[in-house]
């Protein structure tokens, strides 16, 4: 017995030693499986499509002819997402004008159709061709231009682009003879299949033919050519992919105009389905089902993004089929993009990202008068003499006008305070908004609940400025986890969400913070003497917040928060050694800018007595953003003086065409010759005058002799160069 238990012992010994190594391996392999980002990834979509599954099959089930339709409709929003994330991959930047280089084939494709009666496949050939070419056009005129500048200004430069394009959507058709492309019109195939509740026609069908047949040889193009392979190196490493003797130039070209042919029969095969839908300036939400995809697909992964986009078109069309409207789709599309934003990680992005990815470095800030210069007579009462002409403009100019009139001065004081408040996140914080009207709307919303329940108009309006910091930085949380412009996404989902759902009256679950729409918001008496309800009160009263929004602003920007936010933006890993907390630093950026927005809504809303809808749609925002670009993101006059251009050019010019016309090519303009807007113009003009006075004392200022070189003797403007003071700013707001 006691030899058996001897050896018995040493077997068991033995089998535990190997039953704790086997989970000891378990265990590093499942902790190695999810610390990988492609296992991370698996996981995510494979919890995506159980979200997927548990959506469509338990909280809204629709028949299965409901879901095949909106599996046709997803493949179509796929192309357009495929699009995208071709852009992406060559460019790192998130095409903006994606949409617009569809829609606008699609345009001219339907009014040939209608217009001259042209044959169905001509005018498709026709449009295609276009798209080609106006892929071809945008990628040499303007992306070539942009190729050694920041990937934010890039992406910036869409917006650009897809506002001159809106503008060709809305002229094309007058070509023809018509006010609006035709929504009905014959298609070749005679095909029609009951599926109840949906009649499938041959729209339907040529689709269903069209769409797999472009998304297998698009696959099959990047895996089996040549040329694929060239894009993808290119697309991982242009440097590199140079020394290998590939012609990068060439190769970006060829993305862009893949990309707009996939948009462009996206938009023609949607066209007699759905009706002619218009991209991003007009018509976002084509644009936001695309971009939901593609971030679904990490901007990467062709295939997932296609299976995202099918899935996403049959959630819509399950939630359409319960409720009848597409509102809550787009609240689930926000949710999908927030939620693909919070699950990915850092470690999700490639190298060739984080080599791409950058914040706006091309922001010029305006220096203040030399010291040397101050105590001259010239300069003190000079500045004196500017600063009190326009003091004196703003104060006077309302006596000179009619009560009509110093409204719309109202509105474009409550506006400037909305520009700033895009000032501190894009020209400080280096991020992308396309939402902020929709914090002003936010802050609207607080603002007129309080003071129906019977708080004071100071009191609502500090409450609705918290209540927007909230909001920002709730919205900017996710999208700053990882680095790239994805913030963009971010606020362009929430303007959608926001204008259609969140601040949508006919949804009870959101009353306890919109006001009631059948009580009219009225202007109180402040003091006892006040009244707010004469337009002139109101004027004065917008201008005192105006002015203390001003100050605030300037006492932030020389603050350690504001020089902070400034360092993060030039310089991530400088500002990292330094010891800043470069996710603190942003969501501070993100919460002063939400505060000042939604400040700037409350004003709106006793402005209008009411909250309006127009205001808060997603091209309000854009183009926003367009006009505080134009006027110049290196300054607050800069700011103020695009909105003074904003609001001439929205009252003198009626046509919808030229102010889209204007404002995209005012923005490409500015980006292009002038990185400091209308502020550099203005303050280039100052630093001349001051050089003058300079020379006439004999004074030397060697901060105005460095923008100074002598060519042959003659001195002309030096180009600007990088900023040196980032670490001394840090050094110094550590002390």
């Amino acid at each position: 017995m006691f030899s058996h238990g001897v050896c018995e012992e040493p077997g068991r010994r033995v089998t535990t030693i190997a039953s704790e190594r086997t989970l000891r391996g378990l265990g590093r392999r499942f902790d190695a499986f999810l610390t990988d980002p492609d296992a991370r990834f698996g996981m995510m979509v494979m919890a995506g499509t159980g979200a997927f599954l548990i959506f469509v099959g338990y909280l809204y089930p629709a028949p299965p002819a409901i879901l095949f339709l909106g599996a046709v409709l997803g493949s179509l929003s796929a192309l357009t997402a495929m699009g995208i994330v071709l852009i992406y991959r060559a460019n790192r930047i998130i095409n903006f004008a994606q949409g617009d280089l569809g829609a606008l084939a699609g345009v001219l494709a339907v009014s040939l159709i209608g217009g001259p009666r042209w044959g169905f496949y001509s005018s498709v050939l026709v449009g295609l061709a276009a798209a080609l070419a106006m892929g071809a056009f945008v990628e040499v005129a303007f992306v070539r231009r942009f190729a050694r500048a920041p990937r934010l200004i890039l992406t910036v430069a869409t917006i650009g682009i897809a506002q001159l394009l809106a503008a060709g959507q809305l002229g094309v058709p007058t070509l023809f003879g018509f006010d609006l492309a035709p929504q009905d019109f014959p298609t070749p195939l005679d095909f029609t299949f009951e599926w109840d509740p949906v009649i499938f026609r041959g729209n339907h069908l040529l689709a269903v033919i069209v769409v797999p047949i472009a998304a297998f040889a698009l696959g099959a193009f990047f895996r089996y050519t040549r040329t694929g392979m060239a894009v993808r190196a290119s697309a991982e490493s242009s440097d590199r992919a140079l020394l290998l003797g590939i012609p990068v130039k060439r190769i970006g070209t060829l993305v862009w105009v893949l990309a707009a042919g996939l948009s462009a029969l996206a938009a023609i095969l949607r066209a007699p389905i759905v009706g002619i839908s218009i991209g991003s300036v007009l018509g976002p939400g084509l644009l936001l089902r695309a971009l939901a995809a593609a971030v679904i697909g990490r901007m990467e992964n062709l295939w997932v993004t296609f299976a995202a986009a099918v899935g996403l078109g049959m959630v819509e069309q399950a939630v359409v089929w319960h409720t009848g409207r597409t509102l809550i789709a787009d609240a689930v599309l926000f949710f999908v993009i927030m939620g693909a934003l919070l699950l990915q990680r850092r470690g999700v992005v490639s190298r060739a990202v984080e080599r791409g990815a950058s914040s706006w470095q091309a922001v010029t800030e305006v220096r203040p008068i030399p010291p040397e210069l101050l105590g001259t007579p010239e300069v003190r009462y000079g500045a004196l003499a500017v600063r009190g002409i326009v003091v004196a403009f703003l104060l006077l100019i309302p006596l000179a006008l009619e009560p009509a009139r110093v409204n719309l001065l109202s509105f474009g004081v409550v506006l400037a305070i909305l520009a700033i408040s895009l000032l501190i996140l894009t020209g400080w914080a280096g991020q992308i908004s396309l939402g902020q009207w929709t914090f002003a709307g936010f802050g609207g919303a607080i603002a007129g609940t309080l003071v129906q329940s019977g708080w004071n108009f100071f009191p609502a309006l500090l409450a609705a400025g918290l209540a927007g910091a909230l909001v920002s930085i709730v919205i900017g949380l996710p999208a700053l986890r990882i680095r790239g412009p994805f913030l963009a996404v971010a606020t362009f989902a929430f303007a959608l969400a926001g204008s259609s759902f969140f601040l949508n009256q006919e949804f009870s679950a959101f009353e306890w913070y919109l006001p009631d729409p059948f009580e009219r918001i009225l202007r109180p008496t402040l003091f006892g003497k006040f009244d707010l309800e004469s337009e002139y009160t109101f004027y004065y009263v917008a201008l005192a917040f105006l002015a203390f929004v001003l100050v605030s602003v300037r006492s932030l920007r020389r603050s350690r928060t504001g020089r902070v936010l400034v360092a993060a933006r030039e310089n991530e890993r400088a500002a990292q050694a330094f010891g800043v907390n470069l996710m603190r630093a942003r969501l501070t950026g993100f919460a002063l800018s939400g505060f000042f927005a939604a400040l700037a809504g409350g004003l709106f809303l006793f402005h209008q007595h009411d909250m309006l809808e127009s205001p808060l749609q997603p091209a309000e925002s854009i183009a926003l953003f367009s006009i505080v670009v134009f006027g110049g993101l290196g300054s607050v006059a800069g700011v103020v003086l695009g909105v003074a251009w904003f609001q001439v050019l929205n009252y003198f010019v009626g046509t919808p065409e030229f102010r889209y016309l204007t404002t995209g090519f005012g923005l490409l303009l500015v980006l292009l010759i002038f990185p400091g807007g209308l502020g550099q113009v203005i303050y280039g003009i100052r630093d001349r005058l001051l050089r003058a006075i300079a020379r006439h004392r004999g004074i030397v200022v060697p901060s105005l002799l460095a923008d100074v070189r002598t060519d042959h003797g003659v001195a002309t403007e030096a180009e600007p160069e990088e900023p040196l003071e980032i670490e001394l700013e840090l050094e110094e707001s550590r002390r």
